[in-house]
C-alpha cells in the first residue's frame, strides 16, 4: 500500500519517502450483496489521529457505493481507536448486488487489510480500472490534511466526479517542485498531471523549481496536459498581512512562470488561481491552512472544470 517504489527509497527526500509509505488516495473496489460489511486492517502507526484532524481521517476506512443511477454516494467510515482496526462497518444495508469503494486512511499506512461479508453472500473483488489516472503533486492540503474522513478530500472528490482513478502524492510539509519527485512522475502515464506544491514554497523556490519541473515532465510526456496550482490562502490572511503578502508573492512567482513557459512554446498547460480555493468567507480551513471538509468542497468546484477541459484537450 506504498505510494512510492521501493526504489524510491534514498532517491527522494527522507520525509518525502516516509510520508509515502501513507496510504493517501488508494482505493479499494469490489461487489457484494451483503447486507452487512466489515472490516479488519492492521495500521503502520499507532497514533490514529492528530490535534487537529479526528481519526476517522487520519486511520479511517471510508466507504462508498453507488447508487441505482451509477452516482458513487458515501456509505459509512470506520472510527479506529488502535492500530489493530476490526469493526462492522455497516448492517442493515437495502437488499441487492451493489458496487463499493473503499479509501484507505490518508496520515497512516496499512499492513494488511481485509473485508468481511455475511456467510453465503456474493464477493467479488474488482480488477483496477483502464482509464488513465489523474496524478495530484503537492502538499499537506493533498495529503488529506484536515479531511473529516478519506473520501473527503478534493482529490478523492474529484476522482468520483471525474470517475476515474486518482494518484495521490501529496507529501505533508514537503511538496517542493523535486527533481527527484519528477523522475518517478515521468515513469507514470497519467490523463493529467496537477502540480499543487506552492503552500510548501515561497516565491524565489516557486521561481526557481517551476519551470526545470514542467520541462521535464513535457520532455518525457510531450501531450499530457499539466495543470499549475497558486497556493490557497490562509482563511485568516485577511488580518494577517505577512501572511497574505507570502500567497501574493507566490502567486506572482508561478504566474511569472505560467507565461514563461507559454512564451517558451510549452503547450498543455492550464492554471488554476489560489485565492478563492477555500472561499472567500475565512470559513474553509479548520486552522487557517489546511482545508476543512467545506474547503476541500470548495477546492473541488474549482478544480473540476479546469480538469474537464485538459481531458478533453481544450
Amino acid at each position: 500500500f506504498d505510494r512510492l517504489p521501493a526504489k524510491a527509497e534514498g532517491k527522494v527526500p527522507a520525509p518525502v519517502w516516509s510520508l509515502s509509505r501513507d496510504s493517501s488516495g488508494m482505493m479499494v473496489r469490489f461487489k457484494t450483496n451483503s447486507p452487512s460489511i466489515h472490516a479488519k486492517y492492521k495500521l503502520m502507526k499507532s497514533t490514529v489521529g492528530m490535534p487537529h484532524m479526528p481519526a476517522t481521517g487520519v486511520s479511517g476506512l471510508d466507504l462508498y457505493a453507488r447508487d441505482d443511477q451509477g452516482k458513487w454516494k458515501w456509505v459509512q467510515v470506520t472510527k479506529p481507536t488502535g492500530q489493530n482496526v476490526e469493526q462492522k462497518i455497516i448492517s442493515g444495508l437495502a437488499p441487492g448486488e451493489r458496487e463499493y469503494a473503499a479509501y484507505l486512511p490518508l496520515y497512516n499506512g496499512i499492513e494488511s487489510l481485509e473485508i468481511g461479508v455475511e456467510k453465503g453472500a456474493m464477493f467479488e473483488g474488482l480488477k483496477p480500472r483502464s482509464e488513465k489516472p489523474v496524478v495530484f503533486y503537492g502538499t499537506s492540503i493533498t495529503h488529506g490534511a484536515c479531511a473529516s474522513r478519506p473520501g473527503m478530500v478534493h482529490t478523492s472528490i474529484l476522482g468520483r466526479r471525474l470517475d476515474r482513478p486518482v494518484i495521490n502524492l501529496g507529501f505533508s510539509g514537503n511538496g517542493k517542485m523535486d527533481a527527484s519527485v519528477g523522475e518517478l512522475l515521468i515513469e507514470l502515464d497519467p490523463a493529467v498531471y496537477v502540480i499543487d506544491c506552492l503552500p510548501n514554497m515561497n516565491a524565489a523556490l516557486v521561481s526557481e523549481r517551476t519551470v526545470p519541473l514542467v520541462k521535464q515532465l513535457r520532455a518525457a510526456k510531450p501531450k499530457t496536459p499539466i495543470v499549475l496550482v497558486e497556493d490557497r490562502r490562509f482563511s485568516n490572511d485577511w488580518i494577517t498581512p505577512e501572511k497574505h503578502q507570502f500567497h501574493t508573492d507566490n502567486h506572482a512567482a508561478l504566474s511569472k512562470a505560467y507565461e514563461e513557459l507559454k512564451a517558451a512554446g510549452v503547450t498543455g498547460l492550464h492554471y488554476i488561481k489560489g485565492d478563492a480555493l477555500y472561499g472567500t468567507d475565512s470559513e474553509g480551513s479548520t486552522d487557517a491552512s489546511h482545508a476543512n471538509d467545506l474547503g476541500f468542497m470548495r477546492q473541488s468546484d474549482i478544480f473540476e472544470p479546469v480538469l474537464r477541459d485538459a481531458l478533453e484537450g481544450r
